[in-house]
């Protein structure tokens, strides 16, 4: 997400950060590199030109040519600006009674499962969402629905077999939600391949009849520069407050993102990230502009961490891990978490100074064999590794469909593992003192944030995220198939901020 995007600035941001002193031809010349950067990641003409003379302004006003770090200064200008550009402050959902919200957009965007995904999220957060299927045209979507809304248990009003008349089938539904407990109702409606008349006619009376607190627009991203224009035309047809971007995580342009907001001034409220439904992420324009600029997610990396977490679980591992307990029990465990956390390069993305790390790749099949291992083990053999002798690798090897070498491989991982934990009375002693509480923050996070990277309890194995330190890549390839990069120049600081914490080689 917003690889090459993120890749550009960087690079013309580069130029200017070790500067004692700003003078108009290097900011023209970044400025000028930006542009083209903004353009390449399918940025509407207008909002790019727009964006760049207003960094451009303020990188030669008296804020940076007296600054202290002028070249630290232009960063906090490109990130405010960015911040201005995505929205400013996240735009909450307007859901006074009854809480209607009226989902439209076009054939392919992803409309259906973005509505399942909304009520999933809406019951997570307290409310009693209901699904409304108003898309009486496309075949199998309201079969769609019901499967989506039967798999996350939110009621569903399904319209009569056979029936094409979407405003008689709206009324038939308010009726059927007096019935209903419901704090907000779904409305999923019908799209097209692109805009018509009809669609737009068909959409008017229904909106004029249910008067929606939110009509949200879900556009897919990697159409870019379409799906801005598709957002202009829906919002100048039916005015909408909002919208949803799907396959984001699929788009590393990220244009649409950059355009959306400013050409139809109204707020990005979701962003899609995954095909599963619990992939509906908050849209919050400080986090993405931290993204875009290499700062991570820390904020949005603990709220995913803290709906895969199990506490009781993590807080039990931890224990293990500072006593040197751990087995491949525990190793399993961590592999669940981190199928919970989802991609890999994707989790590292979040994480503050990680762009040195951004071609780390795990193979599947990998950890697929890797998981093959662990099974043809014992209950004894996972719980006691030390008894896997020669005989016995020979023995889990063949069971697993693997070789000798790759269980030894995995169990030098493992054992590297517990040795460091057991013998560094300084990694457990602050294990232990994360698990005694430092701020009420998620387990693994003292005090909180801190400034520090996240501590995710679960993920010592699996490439050891823990106590800030990074661990040796050449492991974790041996192990999972992946390949990192090495160097790079991490992320750019704000003004103020703490130094990033240096990373230690396990």
């Amino acid at each position: 997400m917003f690889d090459q995007l993120s890749d550009r600035l960087e690079g013309a941001i580069k130029k200017l950060r070790g500067l004692g002193k700003i003078t108009e031809s290097n900011v023209t010349e970044a400025v000028r590199d930006v542009r083209l950067a903004l353009l390449e990641a399918d940025v509407e003409l207008t909002v790019a030109k727009a964006f760049v003379e207003a960094v451009k302004i303020r990188a030669m006003g008296d804020e940076v040519l007296k600054a202290v770090s002028p070249g630290q200064q232009i960063i906090k200008i490109f990130h405010d600006e960015l911040c201005a550009l995505l929205g400013g402050d996240e735009a909450p959902l307007t859901l006074a009674p009854p809480g209607y919200i009226l989902v439209c957009g076009l054939n392919g965007a992803g409309k259906t499962t973005t509505c399942a995904k909304l009520a999933r999220r809406l019951k997570k957060e307290g409310q009693r969402p209901v699904l409304v299927a108003l898309d009486l045209y496309r075949p199998a979507a309201i079969q769609q629905l019901k499967v989506l809304a039967d798999e996350i248990e939110v009621p569903i009003y399904l319209p009569e077999p056979g029936e094409k008349d979407v405003l008689k089938t709206a009324k038939r539904s308010v009726e059927w939600l007096k019935t209903q407990n419901a704090t907000v109702v779904i409305f999923d409606t019908a799209g097209r391949q692109e805009i018509d008349e009809d669609l737009i006619a068909e959409l008017k009376r229904v909106a004029v009849f249910l008067q929606p607190g939110e009509t949200l627009l879900v556009a897919d991203a990697a159409t870019g520069q379409q799906s801005v224009s598709v957002a202009t035309h829906f919002h100048e047809a039916i005015g909408i407050t909002g919208l949803i971007l799907t396959k984001l995580d699929g788009d590393a342009r990220g244009g649409a993102a950059l355009s959306m907001r400013a050409v139809t001034g109204q707020p990005i409220k979701f962003i899609g990230v995954g095909e599963k439904l619990d992939q509906l992420d908050l849209f919050v324009p400080k986090r993405l502009a931290d993204r875009i600029l290499g700062m991570g997610d820390v904020v949005g990396l603990v709220e995913k961490a803290s709906e895969a977490i199990d506490e009781k679980d993590a807080m039990k591992m931890m224990e293990r891990m500072s006593s040197g307990s751990f087995d491949f029990n525990d190793f399993l465990a961590q592999m669940k978490f981190m199928r919970k956390l989802g991609p890999l390069e994707g989790i590292l993305s979040m994480m503050p100074g990680m762009k040195a790390m951004k071609d780390l790749k795990v193979d599947d099949n990998k950890m697929k064999r890797t998981e093959a291992i662990v099974f043809s083990m014992t209950p004894e053999e996972r719980k006691k590794p030390d008894l896997i002798n020669s005989k016995r690798r020979q023995r889990i090897a063949k069971g697993s469909g693997t070789q000798v070498s790759d269980v030894n491989q995995l169990l030098d991982g493992v054992n590297g593992m517990r040795k460091m934990f057991k013998g560094n009375s300084g990694m457990a002693g602050m294990m232990k003192a994360m698990m005694k509480g430092g701020g009420g923050g998620l387990p693994g996070m003292p005090g909180g944030m801190g400034g520090k990277m996240p501590n995710l309890p679960g993920m010592g194995g699996l490439g050891g995220l823990l106590g800030g330190g990074m661990p040796d890549m050449s492991q974790l390839e041996g192990m999972f198939g992946g390949k990192g990069a090495a160097g790079g120049g991490g992320a750019p600081r704000l003004p103020g901020a703490k130094k990033p914490k240096k990373f230690r080689r396990f």
